[in-house]
């Protein structure tokens, strides 16, 4: 095994305690608020502050990369988030247990991006299909394990063990890291960006504070469209900024690359649908349907079924249709699973469902893979670091922004119509987003990312 797929192999297991720490919690999230004797809302804070923390504090991880090494801060990164996983388990009170769950954003906003960039910076484009195959397997497993091992962990132990689990991983993760990682000393300092920091920050912080607003009842709706109107002109603002800034915060340049940009315009699109499909069908088996948690969930799970089997062939996939045939075959696939659990009812067979829900999960991985291959294979090494900070802020403003959003549709249909006629609308949404990107991604050439499969 090479040093390059060792390193890659480190960076994915960073990954995978980073993604699944942002999803385990909701599982003990009622076990934390009888804990603490507080309400359901006030609990649900752990997601909300830690996506917001990571949301906000991601632009930073590219400039901290150049200006002290990648080497560096992805060491400190791992420190953090596991004596804040520490910290998270030993806190005494809510208050001290949400300023840990900050923490750990902060630390994730630097470990994730950093992770990536290690393996992609200087990976030669007929490789990083390859490479980015190590690095997308975090992000289809921690979904579908996070309710598993937080589910036993609560049911047969205490919600503690959510995040003491993160203390074994984190510190081997350090050690081999310390022996493992190449130094690189040649840093390239250039003056902070304060302007384009704090302006994308407050952006990011008011799209994901205005969408959970929008999202929660007994909240003035108006507070949370002025938060979103605001997030939105302040991140136009900064756009504009970070183009004709002499140094920016990162650069944006590599929006004028079209397989870029279809990354991140599509892809954006693409990780809200994802982020929010598992959550509406969960919602519909239990609140709806009256299910029991465990009898939804396996139902579910066949999403991340789907996710997980299909991945051995999708690099084939990729090669043998393109990038663009890749993606046109995984939209159909999640725009027609979407349209067909739009119409699952009570007495609907168990088969359907499940079949349903694995067509899914198999078009989800399909496309995450296609465009995490295609979205770097035209872009330069040496602007590979602001492409990556790039992608990192919209794939995290994506995942933070889906479930709020289909949350707000659903609350909207839901007037003059029953409940489940308001979540089967809900689904049809989810396909018609999904025909957006595959639409931009029909204009690509047929060759677009050739480099990469070549």
């Amino acid at each position: 095994m090479s040093k390059e797929i060792k390193i890659a192999l480190l960076m994915a297991a960073s990954l995978f305690m980073d993604v699944m720490d942002g999803t385990i919690v909701t599982t003990a999230l009622p076990k934390m608020a009888q804990t603490f004797n507080v309400s359901a809302a006030t609990a649900s804070l752990l997601v909300s502050t830690y996506m917001i923390a990571v949301a906000v504090f991601i632009p930073l991880s590219g400039w901290l990369a150049q200006r002290y090494g990648k080497k560096n801060i992805w060491l400190w990164a791992v420190v953090l988030f596991t004596l804040s996983s520490f910290g998270s388990a030993v806190a005494p009170n809510f208050t001290v247990l949400l300023i840990m769950r900050i923490v750990q954003g902060i630390a994730g906003a630097m470990m994730t991006p950093t992770a990536r960039l290690m393996v992609l910076e200087k990976t030669p484009a007929d490789q990083l299909l390859r490479m980015i195959s190590y690095l997308v397997w975090p992000s289809l497993m921690a979904p579908a394990v996070a309710p598993v091992i937080g589910g036993m962990f609560v049911t047969y132990f205490t919600w503690h063990w959510i995040f003491l689990i993160n203390l074994p991983i984190g510190l081997l993760a350090f050690l081999i890291g310390v022996r493992l990682l190449p130094r690189d000393d040649q840093q390239q300092p250039r003056p902070f960006d304060v302007r384009g920091f704090v302006e994308l920050a407050l952006a990011s912080m008011a799209l994901l504070t205005g969408a959970e607003m929008l999202a929660r009842t007994g909240v003035v709706v108006w507070y949370g469209l002025i938060m979103v109107v605001i997030g939105i002109v302040l991140g136009v603002n900064v756009y504009q900024h970070l183009r004709r800034a002499e140094h920016p915060l990162f650069s944006v340049a590599t929006m004028k690359v079209p397989t870029f940009r279809v990354s991140q315009t599509g892809g954006t699109l693409f990780q809200v649908t994802i982020a929010s499909l598992p959550y509406v069908l969960t919602v519909l088996l239990q609140t709806v349907f009256g299910w029991s948690a465990a009898r939804a969930g396996w139902y579910v799970i066949f999403i991340f079924i789907g996710n997980i089997g299909i991945k051995p062939f999708t690099n084939p996939i990729i090669r043998r249709l393109g990038f663009r045939g890749a993606l046109i075959a995984s939209f159909l696939m999640l725009i027609l699973s979407s349209f067909g659990l739009a119409l699952v009812r009570p007495h609907t067979t168990a088969i359907a469902i499940m079949f349903l829900a694995l067509v899914s999960g198999v078009g989800r991985s399909l496309a995450f893979t296609s465009y995490n291959g295609l979205q770097f294979t035209d872009v330069a090494p040496i602007h590979r670091n602001g492409a990556n900070t790039l992608t990192a802020v919209t794939q995290s403003l994506g995942q933070g922004l889906g479930i709020s959003l289909i949350t707000v549709i659903i609350h909207i249909f839901r007037h003059g119509m029953t409940l489940q006629g308001a979540y089967a609308w809900g689904f049809v949404v989810l396909g018609i987003f999904a025909i957006v990107p595959m639409i931009e991604v029909m204009l690509l050439p047929k060759n677009a990312g050739e480099a990469a499969i070549n």
